[in-house]
């Protein structure tokens, strides 16, 4: 591939994944359409196809790139926690309810995009999901310093779930099962008895 070529599409993948995360963010995953997407970036419809697999590997890129905006969001939220593992706990975890709230449509995003049956998100996404992680795990590993590394990235897991759930139910209008205004004072109090 000739370097023009080859910067032509550089420039045609960063201008996808831009309007993409746009559009995402302005109408939700279930609204985007390759056909719009073609027309925001000025290309035929299959120049995104030459670009990307499919409209999935696009949204997972747009995914990794929230991930990244999501983990800067908690790091700057811990970077005013106090040194108490339960503190940062919970800080990391109103900072996840934080940046749901604000892009809403970009962090729904990240779980309801589907997948055929058996096939799991590439390496590279993984990756990006699993340093979000490696913040949960530093303070467990205060808390809970007899625990292996297997049983602690269960927890890990196991606490991410639980935030989420919570914020999810708050966050979607349909449920009346987690009041909104109460959500940062659950997700303390899941925290604060974790011992």
């Amino acid at each position: 591939m000739s370097g023009k070529v080859a910067a032509r599409r550089a420039a045609l993948r960063d201008t996808l994944i831009v309007n993409a995360e746009r559009r995402i963010a302005s109408n939700g995953l279930k609204n985007l359409r390759a056909r719009d997407l073609a027309k925001d970036a000025n290309c035929a419809l299959g120049a995104i196809y030459n670009v990307f697999g499919d409209l999935d590997d696009l949204v997972l890129t747009v995914n990794a790139r929230t991930f990244r905006h999501l983990g800067a969001a908690v790091a700057e939220a811990l970077s005013d926690a106090p040194q108490d593992a339960h503190a940062q706990l919970i800080v990391m975890s109103q900072a996840y309810h934080a940046f749901a709230a604000r892009h809403y449509n970009l962090w729904r995003a990240l779980f309801d995009i589907e997948r055929p049956p058996g096939e799991t998100a590439p390496d590279w996404y993984l990756a990006e999901m699993d340093q979000l992680f490696t913040y949960i795990d530093a303070p467990l590993s205060v808390l809970f310093p007899d625990h292996d590394a297997e049983t602690r990235a269960l927890l890990t897991r196991a606490l991410f779930s639980s935030v989420h759930g919570i914020v999810l139910l708050g966050l979607d209008e349909a449920s009346a099962g987690v009041p909104a205004p109460h959500l940062d004072k659950m997700i303390s109090l899941v925290f604060s008895h974790l011992t």
